[in-house]
């Protein structure tokens, strides 16, 4: 199985979580410089309104793949998409939500997806993507995580453990391709809070965090995509959370348990 009507010859990239935010960014500026794009999400509507959008506005051949991710039904079909492109140059894997519950209290079908989503979707479509990557001798994974990978906080538990799986993970492809002489690039994008619906989808409430502490879609997304050129790792947009992660790099974990229960105490 190929990917259904994209122009030979052309880098593609694949965006899941394309429906909004930070996918659907990634998405606009991806075909802005030419790429080809393969758009996944649940939301058939708003990926084919984007794929309509992409290839009136930049010429660019765009598909909207309708998919769920955290069945494994449609992961393989993905995968599948993946591994036969001869032109794939770029996998972002996005898609994402976030809880705000203790652990203990949160919905377990919630809680199994996230990982499911944030771990397993990860690893297997990475998986399908880089053989071939490898083989070219170029592209890029890009893996959409967060600060809150580098600690953990009340009320988000699964969140923080996945994205710090995510991290370590992309670290170790990054050190095995660059074993290789491989020139593929392996990106941990970790954006700190962001104008989107991940907030509003997760029932947090803005107000709770200055205005100046938000970053825009389109500046993390450019911060990506330069980090990208540069074979970056760790990509951390705005000058704020490069130095919270920083201070969280050598802070010793009893202090930051210590800091954390008491400045992000959740309400019950």
């Amino acid at each position: 199985m190929g990917y259904y009507g994209i122009m030979a010859g052309k880098p593609l990239a694949v965006v899941t979580g394309a429906s909004s935010g930070i996918g659907a960014t990634f998405a606009r500026q991806l075909a802005a410089s030419g790429y080809d794009l393969i758009l996944v999400a649940r939301r058939t509507d708003r990926l084919q309104a984007l794929a309509a959008e992409l290839q009136a506005t930049h010429g660019v051949s765009a598909e909207a793949v309708a998919a769920d991710l955290t069945l494994d039904q449609d992961v393989e079909r993905v995968g599948r998409l993946l591994a036969d492109s001869a032109h794939l140059a770029l996998l972002v894997n996005n898609a994402g939500f976030g809880t705000k519950k203790f652990f203990f209290e949160a919905e377990p079908d919630h809680q199994e997806a996230m990982h499911r989503l944030h771990i397993l979707t990860t690893e297997r479509l990475t998986r399908a993507a880089l053989p071939g990557m490898v083989a070219r001798g170029q592209g890029g994974v890009i893996n959409v995580s967060s600060v809150a990978g580098f600690a953990q906080s009340l009320s988000n538990v699964s969140y923080c453990a996945t994205k710090a799986w995510m991290n370590s993970f992309t670290e170790g492809l990054h050190m095995e391709l660059k074993a290789l002489g491989s020139p593929v690039v392996a990106q941990a994008l970790c954006p700190g809070f962001t104008w989107s619906e991940f907030h509003d989808v997760m029932g947090a409430n803005r107000g709770e965090i200055p205005n100046n502490w938000w970053l825009s879609a389109e500046f993390v997304v450019r911060e990506s995509l330069r980090g990208l050129k540069e074979g970056k790792l760790f990509v951390i947009p705005g000058w704020r959370y490069k130095f919270i992660v920083a201070l969280l790099n050598v802070l010793p974990r009893p202090i930051l348990r210590w800091g954390t229960s008491r400045l992000r105490k959740p309400r019950r």
